[in-house]
């Protein structure tokens, strides 16, 4: 029997392996203390001095067998002990069963001299046995449940260090120490149109698997309020209904006789960074505000704007407020776990993480990560860590094409021409051709379908992005054209030679954008 894995233990009437060809029983030691030292192991074991772990085999007809068969107590008194060892006087064998479940044996045993055990010595030697049963049986399950919900916390957070464009990330997550449960805290960073990246850190309170299955619950929330290109305020307000609806007492699962409604509160900051303006909107939901490291300055907090209520309160607006970022500026987001503890204030934590953070901002990120929290988690791990730190990296010059052209039917030729340049100048001749049908579909769409002037943005990063601006807010629909429909495919043809394609909202209209490979990546 493993009893340190947490695996459930096999029950004795259904062995989830087959037994030895000799028939004989095996159990793993696990723990043994005597006043006159080891003793020899019953046949067949070759090493009677087995460490922790090490297999203890008995024959099938031997009384140590029958006690794993039967889940009762064996008594072996002299001279019928078959114990080998002469020192032993008498033996008493008590099953561990917990849940119908034998999980191990208990050995008792008195040297020569000593009175044979009586029915009063087994019968406490059960109920002592019994309770110590119950006791691993609760842990192994606590373990079980802990090291699924890990699992569960861990799943859900992006793997290794994201890409993002125009930001380097680097980010670190680290639960609390073994004996505590696991938390709420996650973080995330999702990649959005147009060269903009959100970037996503929160704390669910509470503690154990509640609170792990609430987080993935909301992140998945927030991926999905992400690809709708909300605004940060909007999303926050989303998240708060949905938070609501978690603790909802009608959900399915709950006791709508108890009168207690189980409230899901969570703390969450929601940022997008726009690589070509260098500007992040942040929307704080309760959570500790991010802290901004310029160049030659020192570390500040964004706190200009308090911050709202925790997520599931409900009743308040939630604010957005835009920072400009220069470049090479270092931006943090991490939860209370790094600066809070029983040890020391709030207020010192968060001094502490300025002091830390202020200095140079070319020093390599990973290894400001572990420098951090090294230094501001000196308490071994009281709460959940979770950490993203991002250094901002402005776009070349020559990165970016932006033309506004006049709501009028030649702007259609004329938007053709200026990417067909543009794309010319800077080598991307493999996606002339492409580049100047779907340019062309999206400025017929947005001078027929829009109002007022039209704006064309080409991005060149990672990928080759165009953009569309105009002032209609009807969003574009892709449908299935008839045989005898004149028009109506633009968008059909949009999406098949575009690796992706969009819109989205702005504050007075739309953009419509499609994305294509660089041809190295094609």
């Amino acid at each position: 029997m493993d009893l340190y894995s947490g695996v459930s233990p096999t029950p004795t009437s259904a062995p989830a392996t087959p037994p030895p060809p000799d028939g004989a029983g095996e159990l793993r030691r696990v723990a043994s203390a005597s006043t006159v030292g080891y003793h020899a192991a019953p046949a067949p074991c070759p090493d009677p001095r087995a460490e922790v772990g090490g297999a203890f085999c008995y024959p099938p007809s031997s009384q140590y067998a029958k006690a794993l068969r039967t889940g009762r107590s064996v008594t072996l008194n002299s001279p019928s002990n078959p114990d080998p060892d002469p020192m032993i006087q008498g033996t008493v064998v008590v099953p561990m069963v917990a849940r119908d479940t034998v999980l191990g044996l208990v050995q008792l045993s008195r040297t020569k001299g000593s009175e044979p055990f009586d029915s009063r010595d087994v019968a406490i030697a059960t109920e002592l046995v019994s309770r110590a049963a119950v006791c691993i049986d609760n842990a192994r399950m606590y373990r079980r449940e802990h090291e699924r919900a890990l699992i569960l916390q861990r799943s859900l957070l992006p793997p290794g260090n994201p890409a993002a464009s125009g930001l380097e990330i680097a980010c670190r997550y680290r639960p609390g120490s073994s004996g505590t449960e696991v938390g709420g805290d996650w973080f995330d960073v999702i990649q959005l149109p147009g060269n903009r990246t959100a970037l996503v850190i929160g704390d669910v309170m509470g503690r154990g698997l509640r609170a792990a299955v609430a987080m993935g619950q909301l992140r998945t929330a927030v991926r999905t309020l992400a690809m709708l290109d909300l605004d940060p305020a909007e999303v926050l307000t989303a998240l708060d209904e949905i938070a609501r609806g978690l603790g909802d007492s009608t959900s399915p699962g709950s006791d709508p006789d108890s009168g207690l409604d189980e409230l899901y509160l969570a703390t969450c900051v929601y940022a997008v960074y726009d690589a070509v303006t260098l500007r992040c909107t942040f929307a704080n939901a309760g959570h500790l505000p991010p802290v901004l490291v310029s160049p030659g300055e020192e570390a500040r907090m964004l706190d200009e704007f308090q911050p709202g209520l925790p997520l599931g309160v409900g009743g308040e607006p939630f604010e957005e407020f835009t920072v400009d970022i220069p470049d090479g500026a270092l931006l943090g987001l991490y939860t209370d776990g790094l600066v809070e503890s029983r040890k020391h204030q709030l207020e010192e934590g968060l001094s502490a993480l300025r002091t830390t953070l202020s200095g140079p901002t070319t020093r390599p990120l990973e290894n400001l990560c572990d420098h951090l929290l090294t230094a501001l988690d000196p308490h071994h791990g009281e709460d959940d860590i979770a950490l993203l730190m991002a250094r901002v990296h402005a776009l070349p010059p020559d990165a970016v094409g932006d033309w506004t052209l006049p709501s009028e039917p030649t702007s259609v030729s004329r938007a053709r021409e200026l990417a067909c340049a543009w794309l010319l100048s800077h080598g991307l001749d493999e996606l002339i051709d492409t580049s100047e049908l779907l340019v062309s579909e999206l400025a017929t769409n947005a001078l027929r379908h829009g109002r007022g002037d039209i704006r064309l943005r080409l991005l060149r990063d990672t990928t080759l992005v165009c953009e569309v601006w105009d002032n209609g807010y009807a969003q574009p629909r892709q449908r299935r054209a008839r045989d005898t429909d004149e028009g109506g495919r633009g968008l059909q043809l949009v999406s098949m030679l575009a690796d992706r394609w969009g819109s989205r909202r702005t504050p007075t209209g739309k953009t419509v954008w499609f994305e294509l490979g660089l041809p190295t990546a094609r």
